[in-house]
């Protein structure tokens, strides 16, 4: 994985953040490489969620600025590692200086399902496109990379995938596999992305693909489900008010 890791911390383009490479603004400020702040910190902590034998490498777009921007890991904030809910990484203190800690609502759907399923330590999250597009002068933003941006991280996505050759490919959402698709990678298998009211599909999809493969037990699919239900009705109450 060295030959990644250096790639991943090589690349720019105009209007695409490197959190592996660039420092933010918001980022707790520590002396050069100081152990989990800026880039230094977003990369160990990659290196450490790379650090497994995974069955399932879930695959999504693009890093977004709410995740990966500042954790280093895609559908993963700052809110979650604060938490303890990400396997083998940990955090002792704030990497941002916002007044509250990064999240993102996919990023708590997606691992919430994971440890509801007892997949959090079998599972290993990457994009297609592994750094932050955004628009042009708003670097909170998010955008679709391009064609040109994906054929230039080619190198990365093929280098991480390889690495996890035994692991089942999960596209989360029709665009990461179309991307996949267009970058000559089949998918094994294609959930709905979590966010824009998809969270309860992404759950079930990602259940019935655990019992399908075998991965999860019986008890394990039936508190998802239950999780499912729960979160569901949160959202009916909150609409009523």
């Amino acid at each position: 994985m060295k030959i990644v890791f250096e790639a991943l911390r090589a690349f720019r383009a105009p209007n695409v953040f490197n959190p592996w490479a660039e420092r933010d603004p918001l980022d707790v400020q520590g002396a050069a490489g100081s152990v989990g702040l800026g880039p230094a910190g977003r990369l160990s902590r990659l290196e450490a969620h790379f650090a497994a034998k995974p069955q399932l490498v879930l695959l999504g777009e693009a890093s977004g600025y709410q995740g990966c921007h500042f954790s280093g890991m895609p559908f993963t904030n700052e809110k979650l590692l604060l938490e303890g809910r990400i396997p083998r990484v940990s955090v002792p203190t704030r990497l941002t200086t916002r007044a509250r800690p990064w999240c993102e609502p996919s990023a708590t759907v997606v691992w919430g399902t994971l440890h509801a399923l007892g997949l959090a330590e079998r599972a290993v999250l990457w994009n297609a496109f592994a750094w932050h597009p955004f628009k042009p002068g708003d670097p909170y933003s998010n955008r679709a990379p391009t064609r040109g941006e994906l054929e230039a991280g080619r190198e990365v996505l093929d280098g991480v995938l390889s690495a996890f050759a035994r692991a089942k490919i999960v596209a989360v959402g029709k665009v990461a596999e179309r991307t996949l698709r267009g970058l000559g990678r089949e998918p094994d298998a294609t959930v709905r992305h979590p966010s824009m009211g998809g969270a309860n599909e992404f759950r079930t999809g990602l259940a019935a693909l655990a019992a399908r493969l075998g991965l999860a037990a019986p008890q394990a699919l039936a508190t998802a489900r239950v999780a499912g239900r729960a979160a569901s009705s949160r959202r009916v109450r909150a609409r009523r008010g």
